[in-house]
């Protein structure tokens, strides 16, 4: 039994895909007219995209753009019709256009791509594994990461789109913009046009409208298929809900409508477009992904509204919606929700150790590493920088960048700067530690206790190993009254404080909250066990074992870290082993509480699978006596209770 939350990398959507262009000669394109036909029968498009370009850098020749390669362009022309010299990558997605001379820069120049080929989901993906384009004989959907037009500078550059796409009449397309429809021959051509500047090359051909939910002045369409269709009313009503919560938290919303599309499973969970939401069958479940959705949601503001310069600052539009889903569940659970959350992403981050969020593009694409560290450490960045300035100037931060920025792109400097301007403070240090650097601190700490004439004082020095390291950090004082805060700050490898309290101090306590991504012992078993959990999710069961070992190495009476080890013994039929790893679980300090009730069951596998029927019975009871329904737990014990446990078979290739 799994409790570890995998990676959310195909959870979200808005990710930096394809390789840093930083190195290219620049180009902004700035609209496409595209024309598609999409013939479902056939899983295949045939289209023309005319591209509207400006150089930004001078001595232009050729321009490198991505493309599918699963599409075969026929011919590249300028607007005059002369044939322009192009060829394919087919080992890049890539396709290079020659020109006869430079481009001058700053001139807009306008060239023509025609291109078809076969889209069926099974085509190499720009993302090893990951779908973002399919055509079905009753759906489909080319999202913008599919490349499924020439697209420049993935994710960075933005433009607009008018968008002609022909189907039969029998379906519809959903594109972001305002529409038409011309019918003509048993085919209907949908025109979109989409005048903002964002990312709008995402479609989706569906059948009819499943629910239409106007609530609170937000309206949303679904297009769900199959046993879907019975939550399409729920899923409207909670993003109505989700776009009232986020422009509260981000300001006007882009937009008061959305749509909603499913997909299918092997595409990321969730993808946000402009005024469009795409969620994976998986994702979309059996009960709303509350989550997912608000993430998603979040997007329409940090993704779509505006976007990061570059991959180097995709943290921005990853690490804003992760920090939202969290700012949600405070809302609705309090606090110590928000902080159970915290304790997560901080565990998250710590599992990327390079390169810094500033050099996110050496990160690979969708990969475990990226989404830690641009969302899960995004986010961690974001949770420190609400204690650093207070709750107040950090929403009014998150409100002022999608309004200073509302349609256009934006950097690192330009989050900090604005994040300066609510605060009133300067916030180099902050963005120098956290943004532009690796590492976190330890904090040692030894103080002394002297009385005075009002009280008591209290001397100090914490230490740390980073040099460059600045972080206010709360003292917690416990006296014989009730214990006080005060807040130091730590800058350097030493740095000595001085505290007056009233009552006389029995304890000192620095960061008691856990607000500084820091390490220590706890964080240390967290992490390996972490990235322990991240390898048995694919199978790498021994580099499972060595993460899982540096845990133990850590604390050996930790009950989470055997429990794992038993998991990957079990799987690898290795019973005796495994059952002195949840013997060791249960005999230790028991964190999370669920590895009592589980240990017991596994247990009780192992006996029934080893035909010691009687022992498993009795580590079944003791299972249901524990009370713990953690993920069905009781109703599994009940199960074997009444039932042998049969080890599963396995397939022998």
């Amino acid at each position: 039994m799994r409790f570890f939350a995998t990676f959310v990398a195909l959870l979200v959507s808005f990710s930096a895909l394809g390789q840093d262009k930083s190195t290219r000669q620049r180009v902004d394109v700035v609209n496409y007219t595209i024309t598609a036909e999409i013939m479902p029968a056939t899983q295949s498009i045939a289209a023309s995209a005319k591209i509207d370009l400006i150089p930004i850098d001078t001595g232009i020749s050729t321009l490198a753009l991505d493309l599918s390669n699963a599409l075969n362009v026929s011919q590249v022309t300028d607007t005059a019709g002369k044939q322009l010299p192009a060829s394919q990558s087919k080992n890049e997605n890539a396709l290079r256009i020659t020109f006869p001379e430079a481009l001058v820069k700053g001139t807009t120049y306008s060239i023509i791509v025609k291109y078809d080929g076969k889209l069926t989901g099974n085509e190499e993906s720009s993302v090893p594994g990951i779908k973002f384009a399919a055509i079905h004989p009753t759906y489909a959907y080319l999202m913008y990461p599919a490349r499924w037009f020439p697209v420049n500078d993935y994710s960075a550059d933005r433009f607009t789109m008018n968008l002609a796409v022909t189907v039969p009449s029998n379906l519809k397309v959903i594109a972001s913009g305002f529409s038409t429809t011309d019918k003509s021959g048993g085919k209907t051509t949908y025109n979109y046009k989409y005048s903002n500047s964002s990312f709008p090359g995402s479609i989706a051909v569906v059948e009819d409208i499943v629910e239409r939910v106007s609530v609170a002045g937000v309206t949303t369409e679904m297009y769900f298929r199959g046993e879907h269709k019975a939550l399409a009313k729920t899923y409207g009503e909670e993003t109505a809900k989700a776009v009232n919560e986020m422009t509260e938290l981000f300001g006007l919303a882009p937009s008061k409508s959305l749509t909603l599309v499913e997909t299918e499973d092997g595409t990321p969970n969730g993808y946000a477009a402009p005024n469009i939401i795409f969620l994976a069958s998986r994702a979309i479940g059996s009960q709303v992904n509350q989550r997912l959705l608000v993430n998603q949601v979040a997007r329409q503001w940090y993704g779509m509204l505006t976007s990061p310069v570059s991959r180097n600052h995709i943290w921005i539009a990853n690490g804003v919606p992760r920090y939202a889903e969290m700012l949600s569940i405070e809302q609705a659970s309090g606090a110590a929700a928000l902080e159970a959350e915290a304790k997560d992403i901080y565990i998250e981050a710590m599992t990327v150790d390079n390169p810094p969020l500033i050099q996110a593009s050496r990160l690979e694409d969708y990969s475990p590493e990226y989404w830690a560290a641009t969302a899960g450490k995004g986010a961690t960045v974001l949770h420190m920088l609400r204690y650093v300035i207070g709750d107040e100037k950090f929403k009014k931060g998150l409100k002022l960048i999608p309004e200073r920025f509302a349609w256009k792109s934006l950097s690192t400097e330009d989050f900090k700067k604005v994040m300066e301007e609510a605060s009133g403070d300067n916030l180099d240090y902050f963005f120098l530690q956290w943004i532009e650097s690796t590492g976190a601190p330890e904090f040692k700490m030894e103080y002394t206790v002297y009385r005075t004439a009002k009280g008591f004082r209290v001397m100090g020095k914490v230490s740390q190993d980073l040099d460059t390291f600045r972080m206010p950090v709360e003292l917690q004082i416990e006296t014989e009254g009730n214990p006080e805060m005060k807040k130091i700050e730590v800058a350097g490898t030493s740095s000595e404080f001085v505290v007056e309290t009233f009552g006389r101090p029995k304890k000192v306590d620095i960061d008691p909250s856990n607000r500084v991504l820091r390490f220590n012992n706890q964080m240390r078993v967290a992490v390996a066990i972490r990235k322990g959990e991240q390898f048995a999710e694919i199978g790498e069961y021994p580099d499972a074992l060595k993460e899982y070992q540096k845990a133990l190495e850590v604390s050996r009476n930790s009950s989470l870290s055997h429990y794992r080890v038993g998991e990957v013994f079990f799987l690898q039929n290795n019973y005796q082993s495994a059952a002195n790893e949840f013997r060791e679980a249960l005999n230790g300090d028991l964190e999370p509480k669920w590895t009592e009730v589980w240990g017991h069951i596994n247990l009780g596998k192992i006996f029934d699978i080893t035909s010691q029927r009687e022992r498993a019975v009795n580590e079944y009871n003791l299972a249901i006596r524990t009370k713990d329904n953690t993920q069905g737990a009781q109703e599994e014990a009940a199960k074997y209770l009444k039932e042998t446990y049969k080890r599963p078979r396995r397939e022998v290739n």
